[in-house]
């Protein structure tokens, strides 16, 4: 029996740290997945091409192609994150994403109450309440790290995870004093100057 741990960060480079720590205690790249918000186009804007696969075509727009089957085709040989695309999911706008669940949340109903991400991590196993706050997180400018795991093996893959991990409900407990209640996939996507506003008032600041 498997069971699905998740994690949310204010910076991309954390979660990437993440992401390098499940592969490196064994955990298959088709197990786990990143998703990053990018309303603020930080990584459409990176310079150069990314071509990890040398075929010639930019990585990013492959990704961006394949649609569900997003960081298939390179995740095996060179990790999950040689597989980044940008891509659109319900309720959280533009993303860099990889792996499982950002495939299985694009293919759900846009706008559906289980639809997009909060849809994608319930069918995985979180609860309804965690996966708002996930998707919550994402939607505000943070990355969401993921991971389908043994049962045997979840508390110590989850305790890789932990690391300059966000609490949630500490951090939920600070959205809800501002009038937030729920996520809502119908909801407008955050401005980027919003998403600024977002990582420099819990000190993400410019940090991806």
């Amino acid at each position: 029996m498997t069971t699905t741990i998740s994690r949310l960060y204010d910076n991309y480079s954390d979660a990437e740290q993440a992401v390098r720590r499940l592969e490196n205690a064994g955990v298959p790249h088709s197990d786990i997945s990143i998703v990053a918000n990018n309303s603020d186009n930080w990584y459409g804007s990176s310079s150069g091409k990314v071509d990890r696969d040398r075929d010639g075509t930019d990585d990013r727009a492959e990704g961006a192609g394949t649609g569900a089957g997003i960081g298939a085709g390179l995740g095996g040989a060179a990790g999950l994150l040689a597989g980044l695309g940008l891509l659109a999911i319900p309720g959280l706008g533009p993303v860099v994403a990889a792996g499982w669940l950002a495939a299985t949340a694009v293919g759900a109903a846009a706008g559906a109450a289980t639809g997009g991400i909060v849809g994608a991590l319930t069918e995985a196993g979180v609860s309804r309440e965690d996966a708002s706050l996930y998707a919550e997180g994402v939607r505000r400018g943070g990355t969401l790290v993921s991971a389908r795991v043994p049962d045997q093996d979840r508390s110590r893959l989850d305790a890789l995870l932990h690391e300059r991990s966000v609490n949630l409900q500490d951090r939920s407990s600070a959205w809800k004093k501002s009038g937030w209640t729920d996520f809502d996939a119908a909801s407008p996507p955050l401005a980027p100057d919003d998403i600024r506003r977002e990582r420099e008032l819990y000190g993400a600041g410019g940090r991806r």
